[in-house]
C-alpha cells in the first residue's frame, strides 16, 4: 500500500483491537472464548466440589455412603449450603454402632436360658384351604 491509497484523515496508529474494515474483530472473538472457557471451568470446579463429601464415604467405606450422596444431591439442587456441610460432617466422622453390642448381648442371654439348646422350633403347618367351587359364567348379554 502506498501513501497516495490512504486516506488523509486517517490515523498511522490504530491499534489492533479496533475493528478492521473487513468486520474481524479478534478482541470480541477473544473474549467469546475466554468466556465459554470459564464458565466450563466454573462448572467443573463446582461439581467437583459438590462431589467431595461422595468421595471421602467412598474411600472410607462409609456405612451412611448412601445419606452422603443423598445430602450432596440436595445440596447441589438446592443451592443450600447447611446440607454440604452436613454432607462433609457425616462423611468425615464414623458413628459408633450401638446396635452390635446389644445384639451380642441379647445372643449371650439367648444362649444362657435353659433347654434352648436341643429345642428345635417346628415351622407352623401351612393351612389346607380347598378352592371354593365358582359361579359358572353367564353366557350372552
Amino acid at each position: 500500500m502506498n501513501v497516495a491509497d490512504i486516506h488523509p484523515m486517517a490515523t498511522g496508529h490504530i491499534p489492533s483491537y479496533v475493528t478492521q474494515a473487513d468486520g474481524s474483530d479478534y478482541l470480541f472473538t477473544f473474549m467469546v472464548v475466554f468466556t465459554v472457557g470459564m464458565i466450563v471451568l466454573i462448572g467443573v470446579a463446582y461439581f467437583t466440589l459438590h462431589s467431595i463429601p461422595e468421595k471421602m464415604a467412598h474411600e472410607t467405606n462409609h456405612p451412611q455412603f448412601q445419606l452422603v450422596g443423598i445430602l450432596a444431591l440436595l445440596a447441589l439442587f438446592t443451592h443450600n449450603g447447611i446440607f454440604w456441610i452436613a454432607a462433609v460432617l457425616v462423611a468425615g466422622f464414623q458413628f459408633p454402632d450401638f446396635g452390635a453390642p446389644l445384639r451380642q448381648i441379647a445372643d449371650a442371654i439367648r444362649s444362657l436360658a435353659p433347654g434352648q439348646d436341643n429345642e428345635v422350633i417346628p415351622d407352623p403347618p401351612e393351612p389346607n384351604v380347598e378352592p371354593e367351587p365358582s359361579e359358572p359364567v353367564a353366557q350372552g348379554h
